[in-house]
């Protein structure tokens, strides 16, 4: 069994008195040592308090916080070996590179020389040799992030956190730096905590992604599981797109969702269930007895893929097709039908989220 880097027992935070409402309702987490987590969740819903209260900088109000095996509930920031990195990099304007990658060691007690050498293998480790004397205000958002992760791998930390790391760079930036940072953590073996609100990029970088709700874990799991086999309407509409639809659960383990019968990917009772659809489940063909009878109503080349809208007897239903060579025309006649992946069987009707 791996071990835990980071365990959370029936953890709890309000802020304020006793009868304040409660942020984090009682989780249980684990972190296995080595790997990275991506907590994820909306605006609110307690990742970035689930965050801080690993890092020390929030007390949990009831349970208990370990790390390799430690008991940490009790103690502060500076006693946990813990390293941080913030949205905001919070590097030191007046400072160079060097001085603000060896700034936690020179603070610690570390000797100038052993703190520049250290600090000199963290910029190697993630690109920035020869960079010692540049100030932030010379270096490009990237940079930048690069400096505040060596100035926390640098304290060569038990746990590594990330706090929406990426939010303030471009896109063609994000996606290259959250392959550094995925990187950097396979090959320095780090346990990482990651928050972020991104779909995909929680998608990308994570061994683990925990859906939170409402100050609760609505889900944990690879990040195939979250996405192929969401338990619930909410982790459904959360990772990626997927349209809700009514359908019946039938006595022969299979699916009825209109005119369509598909196998379904949990057990269930016989009765209404609600089916999660993503738009590349859907199969485009010609109309036919066993498809969904659909009517083109508008599309949009994308490239790589093309995005379709079609009329049907269960209403508008959005489709992402890779056939791109195909040639189809607003009004046309079409057949739907659903491949097994990507179609999920979320909720019997009745007992919703």
């Amino acid at each position: 069994m791996t071990a835990a880097g980071i365990e959370f027992r029936n953890v709890t935070k309000r802020y304020g008195g006793a009868d304040s409402p409660l942020v984090v309702k009682g989780i249980d987490l684990v972190v296995p040592k080595g790997t990275l987590t991506t907590i994820l969740g909306p605006s609110g819903c307690g990742k970035t308090t689930t965050l801080r209260m690993i890092a020390g900088l929030d007390a949990p109000t009831g349970g208990r916080i370990l790390i390799d095996g430690t008991d940490v509930t009790t103690l502060g920031p500076a006693e946990r070996n813990v390293s941080m990195v913030f949205q905001s990099y919070a590097l030191f304007p007046h400072m160079s590179v060097i001085e603000n990658v060896s700034y936690g060691l020179v603070v610690s007690g570390v000797g100038k020389d052993e703190s520049a050498r250290r600090a000199r293998n963290a910029m190697d480790s993630v690109g920035l040799a020869g960079y010692d004397q540049r100030s932030p205000s010379e270096l490009s958002g990237g940079q930048q992030q690069r400096v505040a992760v060596a100035r926390s791998l640098v304290l060569e930390p038990s746990v590594m956190l990330f706090d929406e790391p990426l939010s303030n760079l471009d896109a063609r930036l994000r996606r290259s730096m959250r392959e550094e940072i995925r990187a950097l953590q396979q090959r320095l073996n780090l346990t990482v905590a990651y928050v972020t609100h991104d779909q995909s990029e929680a998608l990308a970088v994570s061994d683990q992604i925990i859906v939170m709700d409402a100050g609760r874990i609505a889900q944990a799991g690879s990040p195939r599981e979250l996405y192929e086999q969401p338990a619930s309407e909410f982790v459904a509409g959360f990772m990626g797109e997927a349209m809700l639809f009514t359908g019946e659960a039938l006595a022969d383990g299979r699916v009825r969702v209109g005119p369509l019968h598909l196998a379904s990917n949990r057990d269930v009772a016989p009765g209404p269930v609600k089916v999660a659809v993503r738009p590349e489940a859907w199969q485009v063909g010609p109309p036919a007895p066993d498809a969904l009878a659909a009517r083109l109503v508008k599309q949009a080349y994308l490239g790589s893929y093309v995005e379709l809208t079609l009329a049907t007897e269960l209403g508008e239903i959005f489709v992402v097709s890779p056939d791109v060579q195909q040639r189809w025309s607003p009004g046309q006649a079409l057949g739907l039908r659903l491949g097994a992946r990507s179609v999920s069987v979320v909720a019997a009707e009745s007992g919703g989220p």
